[in-house]
């Protein structure tokens, strides 16, 4: 198991040449809640790991730890640890990711709770993932949330209208996509995935698009 703030490679060896010259990979922070969706976090998590230029960090609620097993089986909050670069205690708020010194991509959270939405949108940063939530805003970096809850309440809705309001904010709810005539839960996870990994310049070439392939 990752330790806070540990990485799993020497970062010396995923160094990339670029130009001549040694360049660090990109960061981005992934936060993962206690909301229904673990296979989202999962499958964002392994297609991140297949991109050696990308170093993930990665900080998960005890609701998340929870969900995991539900829904990934009883090695499932491991099993999406064991994918990070660096997996980040909740409680650690002296990490790396606290600090808006510390460069990042951004953050996505998914799935995203609506008590961590409330958590966000009223800057009530008492753990690690709402902290780094709290940094990628003020340092004006995308985050991505990936909204979880339905029906939705009237609370759920103006937490969220605060957050949609600022701009370096996208609220992803993981709408099932019909167009790119899915066979499968699969089919409609990697879609959501490519589109939440292109708010951050991210570019998969498996995305499919209106009016692309036949897709119109």
């Amino acid at each position: 198991m990752a330790q806070s703030g540990l990485l799993h490679t020497n970062p010396s060896e995923t160094y990339v040449e670029s130009q001549g010259q040694l360049r660090q990979p990109e960061r981005l922070i992934v936060g993962i809640s206690g909301a229904s969706g673990s296979p989202l976090a999962l499958r964002l998590l392994q297609t991140l790991a297949d991109l050696s230029q990308i170093e993930t960090h990665v900080i998960m609620t005890r609701g998340a730890r929870l969900t995991a097993r539900y829904e990934l089986g009883d090695q499932g909050a491991e099993e999406l640890m064991s994918l990070a670069d660096a997996y980040h205690e909740l409680d650690a708020l002296g990490d790396s990711i606290a600090s808006g010194t510390f460069k990042t991509l951004g953050m996505v959270v998914i799935p995203c709770s609506m008590k961590t939405v409330a958590g966000i949108a009223t800057g009530y940063s008492d753990n690690l993932l709402l902290r780094a939530a709290d940094v990628t805003i003020k340092e004006k970096r995308p985050l991505v949330l990936v909204t979880r809850e339905t029906p939705l309440s009237p609370i759920h809705l103006n937490n969220m209208m605060q957050l949609a309001a600022i701009p370096s904010i996208t609220l992803m709810p993981p709408m099932m996509t019909y167009y790119i005539q899915p066979e499968t839960i699969a089919d409609m996870e990697a879609h959501l995935v490519a589109k939440v990994l292109e708010r951050f310049g991210i570019e998969l070439s498996s995305m499919k698009r209106w009016g692309e392939q036949g897709l119109e």
